[in-house]
């Protein structure tokens, strides 16, 4: 007599582990932030290459949103600055900086200072006096300022006609459109590092860059940085040179690599100011503007010192170069 067969068990295969919470956000997060720089890339690149009142006006955006937002930041600390009138000053730096009146634009700043001072006198409460008086016009220098000097990097070859003449112009190698290739490569160089610091930092950072301002920052991601952004001035220098030559004539090769790195430093030095400023007020970003990146501040914490240090350095050379 067969016996008869026992039914198969139902197999019961293991549950797919599943991912952990902060994973699955930081996922998100990378998501959301390369949808949004796929978005927002190609307009800025378009306004540049534009120019004239359209760029203008997007540096004034710029500046009201993340100047609002550093406002914003002294709000959190219990401060009240002067924020309309802090506002309004930045407009006409940048305003000043665009007709070359760059002289102009520091005595407003001096000017600002003693209007805060008598409109401060004003308010019914002395508590918040210095924090008011010194954030408002620190808002101005730190956003609207630095800021501005995107405007005159984008007008450099006039700057620069300004001081030396045109026939110097023409033999420094500079051009109508040279400012294009110059906020361009500025910008395409510290975005780089940050996008290096940020995928080098995640796979094999150890050693933290600064852990008391920000804990996520390492050496490992600060050294992929520099790698990134130096590989981006080599490549933006290859690609103007390749079909717009005469725009990227302004920056030899030799210096190509030098201008990337120190740009690079810097753009992680602004990167560390803002996150100290952001743990000061005790937030995560500045805004919610950008989806995966937070407000503007955070996006151009460090254009707002590449930009000045690139104009400078570029002025110095050429300073040294033309006596």
């Amino acid at each position: 007599m067969s016996e008869t067969p026992r039914s198969a068990e139902p197999a019961h295969p293991k549950s797919a582990t599943p991912i952990p919470e902060t994973k699955k956000r930081v996922r998100g997060d990378l998501a959301r932030r390369l949808l949004t720089a796929a978005v927002l890339a190609p307009a800025v690149i378009a306004v540049v290459v534009v120019g004239g009142l359209a760029y203008l006006a997007t540096v004034i955006l710029f500046i009201l949103l993340a100047q609002r937002e550093f406002y914003g930041l002294i709000e959190d600390k219990g401060a009240q600055p002067h924020v309309a009138l802090g506002l309004g000053a930045s407009v006409v730096v940048a305003l000043l900086v665009y007709r070359g009146s760059e002289y102009d634009a520091m005595l407003l700043m001096t000017v600002l200072l003693l209007v805060l001072m008598v409109a401060q006198l004003r308010k019914q409460v002395i508590a918040d006096a210095l924090s008011s008086i010194s954030g408002t016009f620190f808002g101005v220098f730190y956003v609207g300022w630095l800021f501005s000097h995107a405007i005159l990097l984008r007008r450099f070859d006039s700057v620069m006609a300004s001081q030396y003449g045109d026939g110097s112009v023409v033999a420094m190698g500079l051009t109508p459109g040279t400012g294009i290739f110059l906020v361009l490569f500025t910008l395409t160089v510290v975005v780089w590092c940050d996008a290096g610091a940020y995928f080098v930092g995640r796979a094999y950072g150890r050693h933290p860059l600064a852990p008391r301002i920000s804990p996520s920052k390492t050496l490992e991601g600060a050294l992929g940085g520099l790698l990134g952004g130096a590989a981006a001035g080599l490549i933006v220098k290859s690609i103007f040179d390749l079909f717009w030559s005469p725009l990227a004539g302004v920056l030899p090769w030799h210096l190509v690599v030098p201008c990337a790195l120190v740009l690079s430093v810097v753009g992680i030095v602004g990167d560390l100011v803002e996150s100290l400023l952001k743990r000061d007020a005790e937030v995560k970003d500045t805004g919610r503007l950008l989806p995966g990146m937070g407000g503007i501040l955070d996006r151009i914490d460090a254009p707002l010192l590449a930009l000045p240090v690139m104009y400078y350095m570029l002025l110095a050379y050429f300073y040294f170069t033309v006596r």
